[in-house]
C-alpha cells in the first residue's frame, strides 16, 4: 500500500501564529485568567490540550473579570469587540490572521466611503460575523447563486471569506455581473487555502481512497472534503486515528491524505502511523512486529529505557542482572537507595526479577550501566503524569525563584509554576514563597524534555468554587446577611457576602433619593443586607438595604403627629414652596404662604437646599402620602450661618423674634 500526503496540507500560517501566541501567554505572567474567545480553532484536541493548561473559553467580554487575559482567535473580532475591550480592565492579545486583519480594514475603509458592501461567505462563520462588524453589520452576505439573486444595489464593493471554496465565489460573481451590478473584487480568498484546495483536488483524482484529516467544525476541512468526495467517492473524513476505516485501508493501493489548516502535524502523523502499522501480511502479522522480533535478541537498550531482569550476582559493590540481550546490566550500590545499614545483599539476592533505568550503553566489552534511584524519579514521574490525566493534587514544595516563575520539588523531580499561578491573586514578586508548601494541580506534564508545570491558582480556584457552592445551598431569597462593601459604582455598591460579591442597587440602599452610594456608605463597612432575588447560572445576587427597616410611611402614625414640631433639611425648592426631608424616603411640603409671617414673593430669598429647618406639621395624609409643613408656626428657622449661630438674639425668646420679624412688615 502506498500512502501519499497532500503537497500542502496542516496548520497554516494564521492558524500557527494564533496557537504560539496563546502557548506564549501560559509562561508570562498576568493578573487574572486566560481566555480566547470562542474555541481558538476549530480542532478538539488542540482545544482540550489549551483547556488543560488552563486557557478558557468565553463567548463574550462580559464573561471576563477585571485583569483577565483575552486572546483574540485567528477568525478576528468585530469592530464592536475592540470599542468594549478599550472600555474594562483587560489584557488583549490579538492573534487575528493577518490576512483576516486585511479584510477588516478594506471593509472599515469602504464603509467610511459609504459604498455598498458584500461578502461571500457562510454567514454563521466566525470570521464572516467578524468581517461584517467592520462596516456596522450592513454589509449583504451571499454564499449561494440564489443569494446573490436578491442583491438589489447597482454597485459593491465584494471581499470573501478566506478559507472560501473557489468556484463559489466564481458562482457569486458571475450572477452579481449578469445582473449588471459594478463590482470593486477583491479576491480575498487566502493563498494557503486556495493552494490546500488545489492540492487536495488533484491528489484525490489520482488515488483509489481519499482520508481527509481535521476537527469537525472546521469549515476548511469540510471544503476540503467536498472537493475530494467529488474525484474520489471513497473518501473518508477523519478527526484522529479513532475515526480511521481500518478494514476498508486493506482494499487499496494508494492512500490520498490531506488534512484542513486547523489540523496539528502529530494528528497527521499519527494517522499516517497507524495506517503503516495495520499493513499485514498473510498471516495477519505485521511487518513491523517481524521486525521487532528479530531485533530483539540483538538491540541493546537505550539510555533511559525502562528494563527488566533478572538477578544473577550480587556483590557488596554491584548487582549483575542478565536482560536477554547480549550485554548483562550492572547495578552498582550508589544508584540504589539503601538505609543505614543496609547492604546490597540484605535488598538482593540471585533469583530476583528486578526493574531498572538504563543510564549508560555502548558496544564495548563493559555492561550496561543500571540505576534504581532514577526509576524512582520515573516513577515520580509516572505519578505526575497520573495527576495530571485524572486531574488530581499534589504537594510540593518551592525551592527556588527563577524569571516568570518559581521551581519547585515533588519528592526528586523539579517543575516549573508560573508567576501567575502561584495565587488566585495578583503576585508581584515571588519570594516569599520559597521554602512553602503548595498543593498544586499538574498543567503540563513532557517527561522526555524533564519539563513539569504546575498550578497553585488552579487548586485555589477549586476550592473557592466549592465555597461558593456552599454558599449557595445556604442562600435564599429574603434572608438577611451580613456583608462588607468592597467597591462603588454609579449605580450601586458590590458587598462580599464571604465569598461571593452580591450587588446592592443605589435604589435600593435608602427609602430616599441618593446620587451616589458613597453618601451613606464606606469602603470596609460592615452591614446587615436582604437577599432580594438570586441567579445562580448567571452569578448574581440582588441585595435590599433599607428592606432591612421599615418603609418609612409603614410607621408614619408611630413616629409623627399633627401638631408636632420637627427638624428637616430643605432638599428642593418650587414656585410654591419647599420639600423638606425629614427622614430618608419621608418629605413634606412647606407652603411659600407657610415660610415666613410675611408675603414671599420668590421662596429662594428665604430658603436653600441644604439648609436644616425647624417645622411644625399640619396635616398628614397617609392615603395619599403628603405632609403638610409650616416654617413660620414652628417659630424660627433654623440658619446655617456662623453669624446668625452666634448672634446674641438666640437668647431672645421665641415670641419676641416673631415680633421682631413682623415689624418691618407693618411698616411697609
Amino acid at each position: 500500500m502506498e500512502i501519499i500526503r497532500a503537497k500542502h496540507s496542516g496548520f497554516c500560517f494564521g492558524v500557527r501564529q494564533a496557537i504560539e501566541k496563546t502557548y506564549a501567554q501560559l509562561d508570562q505572567e498576568h493578573r487574572g485568567a486566560i481566555y480566547t474567545c470562542g474555541p481558538l480553532i476549530h480542532n478538539t484536541s488542540v482545544t482540550d490540550s489549551l483547556k488543560e493548561n488552563g486557557v478558557g473559553i468565553i463567548h463574550d467580554l462580559s464573561e471576563t473579570a477585571p485583569g483577565d487575559t483575552v486572546i483574540i482567535r485567528s477568525h478576528g473580532e468585530p469592530k464592536s469587540f475592540y470599542d468594549q475591550a478599550a472600555t474594562m480592565d483587560l489584557e488583549i492579545v490579538d492573534a487575528t490572521c493577518p490576512f483576516v486583519a486585511r479584510i477588516h480594514q478594506l471593509v472599515n475603509k469602504a464603509f467610511q466611503e459609504g459604498r455598498p458592501i458584500i461578502i461571500v461567505g457562510d454567514r454563521t462563520h466566525p470570521e464572516v460575523i467578524g468581517i461584517n462588524g467592520w462596516c456596522n453589520d450592513q454589509a449583504f452576505i451571499a454564499h449561494s447563486s440564489e443569494d446573490a439573486r436578491r442583491f438589489e444595489e447597482s454597485e459593491a464593493f465584494l471581499v470573501c471569506q478566506t478559507t472560501l471554496n473557489e468556484k463559489v465565489l466564481q458562482e457569486v460573481v458571475s450572477v452579481l455581473q449578469e445582473k449588471g451590478v459594478d463590482l470593486d473584487i477583491q479576491n480575498t480568498i487566502c493563498n494557503a487555502t486556495r493552494d490546500r484546495q488545489k492540492a487536495a483536488d488533484e491528489l484525490s483524482q489520482k488515488v483509489d481512497m481519499m482520508l481527509v484529516i481535521g476537527g469537525r467544525n472546521s469549515s476548511n476541512t469540510r471544503k476540503l472534503y467536498e472537493i475530494c468526495k467529488k474525484n474520489q467517492k471513497y473518501t473518508f473524513f477523519v478527526e484522529n486515528i479513532s475515526d480511521l476505516p481500518l478494514k476498508e485501508l486493506q482494499k487499496y493501493n494508494r492512500i490520498g491524505i490531506a488534512a484542513g489548516a486547523s489540523t496539528p502535524e502529530r494528528v497527521i502523523k499519527e494517522v499516517i502511523s497507524t495506517m503503516s502499522e495495520n499493513i499485514t501480511n498473510e498471516n495477519n502479522i505485521s511487518m513491523a512486529d517481524i521486525m521487532d522480533q528479530i531485533d530483539a535478541t540483538l538491540r541493546l537498550p537505550h539510555a533511559g529505557d525502562i528494563v527488566d531482569g533478572k538477578v544473577y550476582q550480587v556483590t557488596d559493590d554491584e548487582v549483575i542482572v542478565t536482560m536477554g540481550c547480549k550485554k548483562d546490566g550492572i547495578l552498582m550500590a550508589n544508584e540504589v537507595s539503601l538505609e543505614e545499614g543496609q547492604t546490597l545483599k540484605d535488598v538482593f539476592h540471585v533469583g530476583d526479577e528486578i526493574q531498572a533505568k538504563v543510564i549508560k550503553t555502548d558496544d564495548s566489552d563493559g555492561g550496561i550501566l543500571l540505576s534504581k534511584k532514577r526509576l524512582q524519579v520515573n516513577e515520580q514521574w509516572n505519578e505526575i503524569t497520573e495527576a495530571y490525566e485524572n486531574k488530581t493534587n499534589i504537594d510540593v514544595k518551592v525551592v527556588k525563584v527563577v524569571k516568570g516563575g518559581v521551581i519547585a520539588a515533588y519528592k526528586e523531580v523539579s517543575g516549573f509554576i508560573p508567576l501567575s499561578q502561584l495565587s488566585n491573586k495578583y503576585v508581584e514578586t515571588a519570594d516569599g514563597f520559597i521554602g512553602e508548601e503548595l498543593t498544586v494541580k499538574v498543567t503540563r506534564v513532557e517527561q522526555r524534555r524533564n519539563r513539569a508545570v504546575f498550578s497553585h491558582k488552579a487548586v485555589l480556584v477549586e476550592e473557592r468554587q466549592k465555597q461558593i457552592e456552599e454558599i449557595w445551598s445556604t442562600f435564599q431569597e429574603g434572608m438577611t446577611v451580613l456583608g462588607t462593601v468592597m467597591r462603588f459604582t454609579d449605580y450601586g455598591a458590590f458587598v462580599d457576602l464571604g465569598g461571593i460579591d452580591g450587588l446592592l442597587h443605589i435604589s435600593e440602599i435608602s427609602w430616599g433619593k441618593l446620587k451616589h452610594p458613597d453618601e451613606v456608605l464606606h469602603i470596609g463597612q460592615e452591614i446587615e443586607v436582604m437577599i432580594l432575588s438570586m441567579n445562580k447560572e448567571k452569578g448574581k445576587i440582588s441585595l435590599g438595604l433599607k428592606q432591612t427597616t421599615p418603609e418609612p410611611w409603614s410607621v408614619i402614625n408611630d413616629n409623627y403627629s399633627v401638631g408636632q414640631v420637627v427638624k428637616g433639611k430643605v432638599v428642593q425648592l418650587k414656585e410654591y414652596g419647599a420639600f423638606v426631608e425629614l427622614e430618608p424616603g419621608l418629605d413634606g411640603l412647606v407652603h411659600i404662604s407657610e415660610v415666613a409671617n410675611k408675603r414671599v414673593a420668590n421662596i429662594a430669598d428665604e430658603l436653600s437646599v441644604g439648609q436644616e429647618v425647624n417645622a411644625k406639621i399640619l396635616e398628614i395624609d397617609t392615603d395619599r402620602k403628603r405632609i403638610s409643613l409650616s416654617i413660620k408656626e414652628a417659630g424660627e428657622i433654623a440658619e446655617e450661618e456662623p453669624e446668625a449661630e452666634e448672634a446674641p438674639a438666640e437668647e431672645v425668646p421665641v415670641e419676641e423674634a416673631t415680633e421682631a420679624e413682623e415689624a418691618p412688615a407693618e411698616e411697609e
